[in-house]
């Protein structure tokens, strides 16, 4: 019978211990952090691995979380109590808020959060409720910047909004042992009436870009076309120094040419200025009354019989020289017009 009470007894202990070994054998996973307590006080903190803690008398503190899930429509907050902190990157989806810009308009953001807990100890003893603290500051932090701004000025600096909600919650979260890795503005609604005066300013903008363009685009066309017409009157212009260059140096060649076959004396010089004259005369006889009503008959009379005579003259001359006036004549006007 002793035999017997002494066992049991002996079995009674051996569970005590065994249930205190389970009860005070602690496993921690990777990227977690226990605070242990012990009688109510701080004592230490378990890192990742096996630990061992004195039951009844050390205690895992736990630490208050908020999370938000949609639910249709709406965001609702869940709290919860976890003894094992989670180091890890946490982000926070916070519903929309109504903020006030400078120009009066009430907008309504939904931003995301990013934040990590760098000092479980601070998390848990010097905020009550580190979430929520996390939270509260990021929507205050969110309606003081953006009230500074204008709603266009909104739209097009989301980045220096983000880097500054940042910077703004940066030193009060180190008192917490929280670091705030970055803020997101997500989602930016706005009155509906807001968004369709801001839609018609754009199909303004819009045309007025349209307008703009094809001005400039007719503009250069204009431009590319005076161009153009400039070049070709430079060259027609160009080209008829050149041909009057050469019909002069053709004409005087030929005239040279009589002269040396008529002798450089100054008769001779003064028939053949008078047949080269009386030549032209009567080439424009023929286009004086071409785009009149009447026929128009020269006065001067005398001067075409004066150029006919010129003409006699020089047609009079002895045969070799006759001859040799006529063909560096008509070597002269050909080349002249092949000149020309």
């Amino acid at each position: 019978m002793g035999v017997s009470a002494g066992l049991v007894i002996a079995l009674i202990l051996f569970a005590v211990g065994i249930f205190i070994v389970i009860k005070g054998l602690l496993i921690v996973q990777q990227s977690e952090v226990m605070v242990i307590e012990r009688l109510g006080s701080f004592h230490r903190t378990l890192e990742s691995g096996i630990h061992v803690i004195i039951p009844f008398l050390d205690k895992p503190r736990a630490i208050q979380m908020i999370r938000y899930e949609k639910v249709g429509q709406e965001y609702k907050p869940i709290g919860s109590y976890e003894k094992r902190i989670d180091r890890r990157e946490t982000v926070m989806d916070f519903p929309g808020q109504p903020v006030v810009t400078t120009d009066n308009v009430t907008v309504k953001i939904n931003g995301a959060l990013y934040y990590q807990i760098i000092d479980p100890v601070r998390a848990i003893y010097e905020i009550e409720n580190m979430s929520q603290a996390v939270e509260v500051l990021a929507k205050t932090t969110l309606r003081s910047v953006v009230g500074k701004m204008e709603l266009d000025k909104l739209f097009e600096s989301r980045g220096e909004v983000n880097d500054a909600i940042q910077a703004a919650m940066e030193e009060p979260a180190s008192k917490w042992g929280v670091k705030i890795s970055r803020v997101e503005v997500q989602d930016i609604t706005m009155p509906q009436e807001v968004e369709e005066a801001m839609r018609l300013q754009m199909a303004a903008e819009r045309k007025r870009r349209a307008t703009v363009t094809e001005a400039n685009g007719e503009r250069e066309s204009q431009i590319a076309i005076a161009e153009g017409e400039k070049r070709a009157a430079i060259l027609t212009a160009e080209g008829d120094k050149q041909a009057a260059i050469l019909r002069a140096e053709g004409e005087q060649k030929s005239i040279s040419l009589v002269l040396e076959s008529l002798g450089d004396s100054d008769e001779n010089k003064q028939t053949v200025v008078g047949y080269l004259l009386g030549q032209t005369y009567i080439k424009q006889l023929p286009n004086i009354a071409k785009d009149g009503e009447r026929i128009f008959i020269p006065y001067e009379s005398s001067a075409l019989i004066g150029s006919m005579s010129m003409f006699r003259d020089v047609a009079g001359t002895p045969e070799v020289q006759e001859q040799t006036a006529r063909e560096a004549l008509r070597g002269g006007v050909t080349g002249g017009a092949a000149m020309s």
